[in-house]
């Protein structure tokens, strides 16, 4: 079986909240945030609900992720990234496209309400939250109590041991027999560049890595085009690491609030660590990576200057097959692969 670690916590008994609802909420006329609501949404019942069974069963929709919000007076922090979904059927066909079955382990970052992790636990999956914002992680705790198949850490994930958490679940697991961890995540998007660059080098904790990110960011991680400013160091880390695949549009309608973009969900499938490309050293491969492009509109020769003599960077260039007057842009992973080769034993 595989691990599966999601963003947020199911909670295993019934509940009621006895925050009143704001009248926005309610449906009256008042000045609300309403209006950043799609009118889609804002024309369904106003029938609220929100059950707490065992694990999870009841799928959160559009009122019950804003009344899990007002239950504790929340309202969403641009400063977190915070974007919620009020589509429950995007957080299933998130969770398909990383084919989460029963006894998996999945990691989510950041839960929020726990609307993904209540599908995740849904399917059997036991889930590991990360969550930066204390509100949530009482509510996701609140919501989840009682279901040991969850468990949420109140961490901000880019200075989180996210390996040192990982191999203590795997030895605490006490068997060996099952595949590596996942990660689905309806992903701040404020953090997304940093999460792909410390999730991508642990093949040998996860099989894949399943975010919902800005339509645009994903664009530029999947499908950057040679010769274009979109094309940067990350890209090369991307598929150094992984198979990259951008799977379906999250139109922002389906957010609240609503961003001013649309989302989009990308599958990175990892690379085991003897999978990747031969080089003699990845700090070293990365630091002529950067080197390269810290002088983007300079021909190599220019700015590897501080890592070899410009005569040895055109031999070196020549060596590959590419012209002496190389740009970063113009190289794909594997002519970088073997430009760092030649430089390295030289």
């Amino acid at each position: 079986m595989s691990l599966v670690i999601t963003s947020s916590t199911i909670n295993c008994r019934s509940f009621s909240l006895s925050r009143p609802f704001p009248s926005w909420i309610n449906g009256d006329n008042s000045p609300s945030l309403l209006g950043e609501i799609p009118a889609a949404f804002s024309r369904r019942s106003s029938a609220i609900f929100l059950t707490r069974v065992s694990c999870a069963k009841n799928p959160d929709d559009y009122h019950s992720t804003l009344k899990s919000l007002n239950s504790r007076g929340r309202f969403p922090r641009k400063s977190l990234g915070q974007h919620y979904m009020l589509n429950s059927d995007i957080n299933d066909q998130l969770v398909s496209v990383a084919d989460v079955k029963e006894g998996d382990f999945v990691l989510e970052i950041g839960p929020g309400t726990g609307s993904l992790t209540n599908v995740l636990l849904n399917l059997g999956a036991t889930v590991l939250a990360i969550e930066k914002d204390p509100h949530m992680v009482d509510l996701v705790r609140e919501r989840f109590a009682g279901c040991d198949k969850f468990k949420v850490l109140q961490e901000d994930f880019v200075k989180s041991h996210i390996r040192s958490h990982m191999l203590s679940v795997f030895e605490n697991r006490g068997d060996q027999d099952f595949a590596l961890a996942k990660v689905v995540s309806n992903l701040p998007f404020n953090i997304s560049t940093d999460v792909v660059k410390l999730l991508l080098p642990m093949g040998d904790i996860f099989s894949q890595v399943v975010l919902l990110l800005q339509d645009e960011a994903a664009l530029r991680l999947v499908e950057p085009a040679l010769r274009t400013s979109e094309y940067r160091p990350i890209n090369i880390l991307v598929n150094f690491y992984s198979e990259p695949e951008y799977n379906f549009r999250v139109p922002r309608e389906n957010f609240f609030p609503q961003p001013k973009v649309d989302a989009a969900v990308v599958t990175f499938k990892l690379k085991h660590p003897k999978d990747y490309p031969d080089v003699s050293s990845t700090k070293s491969f990365f630091s002529l990576v950067n080197s390269a492009f810290n002088g983007k509109r300079k021909m190599l020769r220019k700015s590897l200057q501080h890592l070899s003599s410009s005569p040895e960077i055109e031999k070196a260039l020549g060596v590959v097959g590419l012209p002496v007057t190389s740009r970063p842009e113009e190289l794909t992973m594997e002519d970088f692969v073997k430009l760092h080769s030649v430089i390295a034993n030289e």
